[in-house]
């Protein structure tokens, strides 16, 4: 079987050897406590580990001989992945909604659409308007601009803008952030 150059990296981290999977003779052996046991063959370093009732765990292959620690490794693994549960725990995901006007928007349905804009940056999300413009419209691009403006007036109380796009294609758009 042949690995590919990204494939080695992936290998080596996911398959660690354990045990009767060590296949270098002598291992340098480090003790549960962390303290170094000196260079010993490897069946005897894996019945000091069953004899303890520990796995014996390969560290460093690469070096020569290759160093073993015993350990628990159930416990290893238990404790890695709860890390990893925490680190998920903290990390925060910032959601991205959107509202999209159109110039000609009656103020009711602005109200309306810029009341739940108000709920999603209270909600802690950040806030996207899209003012899209059909046919004729691009030609009165002025409007547009009023309307952003507006909607930026109306949301001023929670809201600044975080990125400010005045004209793609045919869409005008602003991403708010909550204050």
């Amino acid at each position: 079987m042949k690995l590919n150059k990204g494939d080695s990296l992936i290998a080596k981290k996911q398959k660690q050897r354990l045990n009767s999977d060590i296949t270098a003779k002598e291992v340098r052996l480090i003790s549960e406590t962390g303290e170094q046991l000196g260079v010993v063959p490897t069946e005897a370093a894996i019945t000091r580990a069953e004899d303890i009732g520990l796995d014996l765990m390969e560290v460093a292959p690469d070096a020569k001989p290759p160093v073993c620690k015993i350990v628990d490794y159930g416990k290893l693994k238990y404790e890695e992945k709860k890390k990893q549960q925490q680190s998920k725990k903290k990390q925060h995901v910032v959601k991205l909604k959107e509202i999209r006007l159109r110039p000609r928007i009656d103020d009711h349905d602005l109200m309306t659409k810029l009341n739940r804009g108000r709920k999603f940056l209270e909600a802690g999300a950040k806030l996207k308007i899209t003012l899209m413009f059909r046919g004729r419209e691009l030609a009165r691009i002025d409007l547009g601009k009023v309307l952003m403006e507006r909607v930026l007036e109306e949301l001023a109380d929670v809201a600044e803008v975080e990125k400010d796009i005045p004209l793609e294609g045919r869409r005008m758009s602003m991403i708010l952030n909550a204050k």
